[in-house]
């Protein structure tokens, strides 16, 4: 088993640890333009192929998305709760806390775990985090609501593409399902250097503080995430994919969206770092235990 799990976890290291290395040798590998063609195209590339090579049913999508919106629900509402008990600014922290990296690190680790059905179910985590991490915790981080941003999030229309298709049983040609997996394949490596690179830029702030969120996010998604799949009674692959997503670190999203509006981004920057680094050590430990479930 612990070979496994470190055949699972290793190639998701190295490639961090690759798109780190890159940033501190002085090359640049993030830009407006790359994160542009990871959002809006390689990803949604990689929904609609998944949904495609994957038999995803319309029931197992809708018990995910619930069980999904339950624990962003769950993140946010306990988060809140402890960040008042904790004394420490909600506005700054609980983005943070509401959202896991569900993408640039919950993507391979589910497809590496699980297959192409762990990816799937990990895709349709990922979309309701994006959208709500788009609406909602741009919100929280400007002190204001943007709905109509999630009009411009590409991922929620392949998303309704990808499920159209599925469900309708509706097989694109061959040269363009070749195509859009071809494009969708971009996603994970490219996801997985620029974590590594985005890590290589940040600095820890008031360590305190970060280390506290940074167990908190991990601990509270752990809690949630079995506790919604208990309450759902989500099994095998299904349940294990929630848990993992919900345990992941926090999202590196979060301190951009913090930096764009100068809300205290060095905080979240911190937190950001520091959760990674816990996750090294709990990933592999959560993988250990839920692969014995599946």
């Amino acid at each position: 088993m612990i070979a496994v799990v470190l055949s699972v976890v290793l190639p998701v290291l190295i490639t961090v640890g690759v798109g780190f290395l890159w940033t501190r040798l002085g090359r640049r590998l993030e830009s407006k333009e790359l994160t542009a063609l990871i959002g809006d195209l390689a990803t949604p590339c990689l929904i609609i192929s998944t949904f495609q090579s994957t038999s995803l049913s319309l029931d197992a999508f809708a018990a995910m998305a619930g069980a999904t919106a339950t624990a962003i629900i769950l993140f946010a509402s306990l988060g809140a709760i402890a960040l008042r008990l904790l004394g420490l600014r909600i506005r700054t922290f609980l983005p943070s806390l509401a959202f896991p990296n569900a993408g640039n690190l919950g993507l391979p680790l589910s497809l590496y775990a699980f297959g192409q059905e762990g990816l799937g179910y990990a895709i349709v985590f990922f979309s309701m985090s994006s959208v709500c991490n788009f609406t909602l915790g741009q919100a929280i981080a400007a002190g204001r609501a943007n709905w109509r941003g999630l009009l411009r999030v590409p991922i929620l229309y392949a998303v309704v593409i990808g499920v159209a298709l599925s469900v309708a049983e509706v097989r694109l040609p061959g040269w363009l399902g070749t195509t859009i997996a071809l494009i969708g394949s971009l996603t994970v490596p490219l996801m997985l250097l620029m974590l590594g690179s985005s890590l290589g830029q940040l600095r820890v702030s008031s360590f305190g503080r970060a280390a506290a969120v940074a167990a908190l996010r991990i601990g509270l998604g752990l809690s949630v995430g079995v506790a919604v799949a208990a309450a759902f009674r989500l099994q095998g692959i299904l349940a294990a994919v929630l848990v993992l997503q919900s345990a992941n670190p926090v999202a590196v999203y979060n301190y951009l969206f913090a930096q764009r509006w100068n809300n205290q981004p060095e905080e979240v920057a911190g937190v950001v770092v520091l959760s990674t680094l816990l996750s090294i050590l709990t990933i592999p430990l959560l993988l250990s235990w839920l692969m014995r479930m599946v």
